[in-house]
């Protein structure tokens, strides 16, 4: 990595380290970007060189995660194929946010911090556009279809997480991706023949 990726990297991390700190002390809608800004010591112009918001700067694997999605081109016709494809791209997308040092502090903010829940509501719902937009654009799927499997996909990511973060919240010792395949088997034995 040289210079010019790493100071973009600890930028990065800076940034969403301060972001996390400052909705943890005071919550989400008192925290400013200039806040966030004054915390790392840059301008409020430089915090959104690298985030768009102070939402994407708290979780930025959400726009990863819909890049990942829309830009995966399955091999299978199907509808349960295209939808397991993209459950594995989930997962391990999943798999990565897990190792990531500040995904237990996201988790417990989506309990105890109500307006997470809607600022997730929103990044889902522009990930559910995007990738149903996209099958039916490729021919992969019909509107229908493609919307259906985009909505699965997306509360497969959801439940994984919240299950995740509510046992944690409970004092439980969790395991995300055990969480995660424990929500796609459910959710085959839901749709058992498809």
């Amino acid at each position: 990595m040289g210079i010019r990726e790493e100071h973009r990297a600890r930028m990065l991390r800076d940034i969403q380290s301060a972001a996390l700190d400052l909705v943890e002390q005071q919550g989400l809608d008192a925290t400013t970007i200039g806040d966030i800004a004054a915390r790392v010591g840059v301008s409020e112009r430089t915090v959104f060189r690298y985030y768009a918001s102070k939402e994407h700067a708290l979780m930025p694997g959400q726009q990863g995660l819909i890049d990942a999605l829309v830009g995966h081109e399955s091999a299978h016709t199907s509808a349960a194929g295209i939808l397991e494809d993209l459950l594995a791209v989930v997962r391990e997308l999943f798999s990565h946010e897990v190792e990531q040092r500040d995904f237990r502090r996201i988790s417990r903010l989506l309990v105890h911090e109500p307006e997470m829940v809607r600022v997730v509501a929103r990044q889902e719902r522009s990930m559910v556009e995007a990738l149903s937009r996209e099958l039916v654009r490729r021919d992969a799927l019909g509107a229908l279809q493609g919307l259906v499997v985009a909505e699965v996909v997306t509360a497969t990511w959801r439940i994984a997480w919240q299950s995740f973060a509510q046992e944690e919240f409970d004092g439980k010792d969790s395991d995300p991706l055990a969480l995660f395949d424990e929500t796609v088997r459910e959710l085959a034995g839901l749709f058992p023949g498809a």
